[in-house]
């Protein structure tokens, strides 16, 4: 049985929901700490792209430019919601395919070349793309006054701002 992966899923699809909230609701272009908005969206992506899995065998997005994960690092292009959007169901597929071939015992292992075992790396990276998204929803919350509303489960869909 693979108790812990189905708990894993159920809680991270709620998280992918939420940050597509935060890209529905955000500022794209308000400063954080020096940077557009919309490049934090990109640096969570990136990271749960690139961290979920294994971080020392990646390949990097078509799009992507060496740095640009790094929003205080200056950035060529700039990427569009839609383009983040479609990103961020790119990641939220991989992650779930992902998670459908793990068993439970899979998670304390370690992946090739890696030192850091599957659950630490999934930890990390659920803690991160929360992290983010309320620091965008924050953000929102200033702006608006409204904090955009969170799914709780993985029942609930992507929610605007009431």
């Amino acid at each position: 049985m693979n108790e812990l992966c189905l708990i894993i899923k159920n809680t991270v699809i709620p998280n992918f929901i939420n940050m597509e909230t935060a890209i529905k609701t955000y500022d794209r272009d308000a400063e954080c700490c020096g940077a557009p908005a919309w490049r934090y969206v990109y640096h969570a992506l990136h990271s749960a792209d690139k961290w979920f899995f294994n971080p020392f065998q990646y390949d990097e997005p078509a799009f992507h430019r060496d740095g640009m994960d790094n929003p205080d690092n200056p950035c060529p292009i700039v990427l569009s919601d839609e383009q983040l959007l479609e990103y961020l169901a790119d990641v939220r597929k991989k992650t779930l395919n992902y998670l459908d071939t793990l068993t439970d015992d899979m998670l304390y292992e370690k992946p090739d070349n890696c030192p850091y075992t599957r659950l630490e790396l999934v930890l990390r990276q659920f803690r991160h793309l929360s992290f983010h998204t309320g620091m965008l929803n924050g953000q929102t919350a200033e702006r608006t006054g409204k904090f955009p509303v969170y799914a709780a489960s993985p029942k609930d869909g992507a929610l605007i701002c009431k």
